[in-house]
């Protein structure tokens, strides 16, 4: 039997700040559908304050012990609960967890790298030495450096296969050298490991010390080879490249499906879509807009920040607003970009909407109520939100970036596609492209076929669990 241990910062349904808690959440289920019996599949995550009671009172403590990091000795509790076939532990310090928010503390470095050794001291005490250790991000990162530097010479350790998958490059937990002792628990003699231009990289050190490197698309792992994608890390990928693969992530089906979704007005599927036009209707009175089914709604669900493509939207805001549609923001981000599209909607008050929130509810309603989903990424690992919106039926309009340009193919594609795109990152391009679509939406028959197309686009994680069975756990 195949064990295998996902390591990572957050999980969703427990908790979850965006794309790496729904890849958790999903990828180890949608593994189990595939390898059934012959696997034991389990995610370890630390106990925030923000995982509520109803998940609480259904855990079990399965023991306690201190975690030696540096000087530290450290309280560490392993609690466990078994959800859908996968067993899920949870790790307990309220000193390092009982935060406000999961990430953004002054000691983040130190909070992580317990994490990690805690996550590697539970295993002989939990009785599960997994066959392969996935770990995510930088936050995770230490338990493959640990592993291979503190725990080779561990017997029960030393089969343990290791994984590593790069979530978004942007973040790589870089830290002063001069606490890698103190707060890391690295000696001098191995900060060669950990060191990446004149600082600790914890992204970099995983990379190093892992059997396979992973990242969420096809098209990132190639992007993120070249300086203009790697934030700085191409050196290190390129030399490690032959470990490196790229596999689209996927969405939970059954948890984003307009035909059941709890938090709709209407439900609706591809079959019929009459509830999402009811949906567009209170969409429009619930964001103060006219409600008028004809006029198409344009939507942006997103961390409102450059490198999501929000400077293209507000360039070409105000000519795109000069058409005939109405245009709906959700999002948190840089206060110059919350600024300006406040603004917009006080300019153009039948036209445009704004909501300065993260609101998954809302976000649900906004992609059933919405025509067309604008996502013009200047660089995107993977992306959820276009793969979210076509469950719903609101057609994307993406740049080809990344993900977008493995999951989103244009409609004048041979074979026809499931979306618009467009590729050099100018205004005049997005312009263009909102122009192509709105020409769409207005032909209603043949826009109500690309509407369904998009809906039945097969967007679930099987096809791509099956990628890593064959590709990355075959070590």
């Amino acid at each position: 039997m195949k064990k295998i241990l996902f390591v990572a910062s957050e999980c969703v349904p427990f908790v979850s700040s965006g794309g790496l808690g729904d890849v958790i959440g999903s990828l180890p289920a949608a593994l189990k559908k595939e390898y059934g019996d012959k696997a034991d599949i389990r995610v370890m995550i630390p106990l925030y304050a923000q995982i509520g009671e109803t998940y609480r009172e259904k855990m079990e403590l399965l023991c306690h012990f201190d975690v030696p990091l540096a000087w530290r000795r450290q309280y560490c509790g392993v609690l466990s609960l078994i959800k859908d076939g996968i067993t899920y532990y949870f790790l307990d310090n309220e000193y390092y967890f009982k935060r406000q928010s999961l990430y953004g503390s002054f000691d983040d470095g130190e909070r992580y790298a317990f994490f990690c050794r805690a996550a590697l001291e539970s295993l002989q005490r939990i009785d599960f030495i997994p066959d392969i250790l996935h770990a995510h991000d930088w936050q995770s990162a230490l338990t493959v450096v640990y592993l291979k530097y503190k725990y080779g010479l561990v017997p029960e350790y030393s089969g343990i296969k290791t994984v590593f998958t790069i979530h978004n490059i942007q973040y790589q937990g870089i830290y002063d050298k001069a606490i890698l002792g103190d707060v890391f628990d690295i000696p001098n003699s191995d900060e060669a490991v950990l060191e990446y231009d004149g600082c600790i990289n914890l992204m970099k050190g995983a990379i190093v010390c892992a059997d396979r490197v992973t990242t969420v698309s096809p098209t990132y792992a190639k992007e993120i080879l070249s300086p203009q994608f790697s934030h700085g890390l191409h050196y290190v990928l390129e030399q490690n490249k032959g470990k490196l693969c790229g596999i689209l992530n996927g969405i939970d089906t059954s948890y984003y499906d307009p035909a059941s979704d709890t938090e709709l007005y209407a439900n609706y599927s591809a079959r019929s879509l009459k509830g999402k036009r009811a949906d567009k209707e209170e969409l429009q009175k619930l964001m103060g807009l006219p409600a008028d089914p004809d006029i198409p709604v344009l939507a942006v669900i997103s961390r409102l920040v450059d490198h999501k493509g929000i400077d293209l939207i507000t360039l070409a805001a105000d000519d795109i607003l000069q058409k005939e549609l109405q245009l709906i923001v959700l999002g948190t981000g840089d206060s110059y970009y919350e600024q300006f599209f406040a603004c917009l909607a006080e300019r153009y008050p039948r036209k445009a909407a704004v909501r300065f929130a993260f609101d998954k509810s809302l976000a649900k309603k906004i992609y059933a109520g919405a025509d067309i989903f604008l996502m013009p990424s200047r660089s995107e690992p993977c992306g959820l939100a276009q793969m979210i919106a076509s469950r719903y039926g609101a057609v994307p309009l993406v740049r080809e970036t990344g993900g977008l340009y493995d999951s989103i193919h244009d409609i004048g594609c041979p074979g026809g596609g499931n979306g618009y795109t467009f590729a050099p990152y100018s205004v005049w391009e997005l312009y263009q492209a909102v122009g192509r679509a709105l020409e769409g939406y207005s032909r209603k028959e043949s826009w109500e076929t690309l509407v369904k197309t998009v809906m039945r686009w097969d967007f679930s994680w099987k096809k791509s669990a099956k990628q890593y069975i064959k590709q990355v756990y075959g070590l």
